[in-house]
């Protein structure tokens, strides 16, 4: 048996799945990885050659440099044109039919929800929503994207910025999504983790609150982690791959 079919079996006698994803799920719908800032188009005469990829999404970031930091997010945090791909597709599946019980991302695109899934734990938070530092008025996710200042003022405070509601580098992690996919990953009988380095913490941490029979791994690298040779799964290859493959068995 391969592991795709081992896999496969795994989640047919699996009925509390919990799917723990990162960058590489969003890649293959052309989401960029972030830290790769070739091909950027600098306007208003920003270099973020000048700085760390970290940097460029930081809460310093945003306080001390926002020119460079709303131009950054604008040209490589726009997803709202990004379509779905086979991963998102299937795990919707997964949880329609009742196997999937829900999905902690690290991503912040939204693709997830796009796709039709109800229960996602988004723990970097998400671009999908805009908030007043200020006031804590909420804005839509085209706010920032279509307002044509550079640093964009909250129309009904007049003072302060408007930021996403995402987690930046130096920032606590949102409390209710964290609790929410602890708990999910607990309460578990499989999980798969896909699309990440397990590099970023304490995101990646989570994973070590599982308690449940089945572990799968799915990555284009191989990872630093240890599995039970009879019980769980590890792929090296492509999650689209990998998830049309399930999408064939299974549905």
């Amino acid at each position: 048996m391969n592991e795709i079919d081992k896999l496969i079996d795994f989640i047919k006698e699996s009925n509390h799945i919990v799917f723990f994803g990162g960058a590489g799920v969003s890649t293959e719908s052309g989401v960029p990885d972030f830290r790769s800032k070739d091909g950027l188009y600098n306007q208003h005469d920003i270099k973020f050659d000048m700085y760390q990829p970290e940097y460029l999404l930081s809460h310093d970031c945003l306080v001390s440099k926002p020119e460079v930091f709303y131009e950054f997010y604008r040209q490589k945090m726009d997803a709202r044109h990004v379509e779905p791909n086979i991963t998102h597709k299937v795990l919707a599946k997964l949880e329609e039919a009742g196997k999937l019980s829900a999905v902690v991302t690290q991503n912040i695109d939204g693709l997830h929800q796009k796709a039709g899934s109800k229960k996602v734990f988004e723990i970097h938070g998400t671009t999908l929503k805009n908030y007043c530092m200020y006031c804590g008025e909420e804005y839509d996710e085209d706010f920032i994207y279509e307002c044509k200042d550079l640093v964009p003022v909250c129309p009904k405070c007049q003072k302060g910025h408007i930021r996403p509601d995402v987690t930046l580098y130096q920032e606590g992690l949102p409390d209710d999504a964290v609790m929410g996919a602890q708990k999910a990953i607990r309460e578990a009988d499989m999980i798969i983790v896909g699309g990440t380095s397990l590099r970023v913490y304490p995101a990646a941490s989570y994973i070590y609150d599982f308690r449940g029979k089945h572990m799968a791994v799915i990555n284009r690298e191989p990872l630093d982690i240890k599995l039970n040779e009879t019980e769980d799964v590890s792929i090296v290859g492509s999650l689209g791959e990998v998830f049309a493959e399930i999408d064939k068995a299974l549905f």
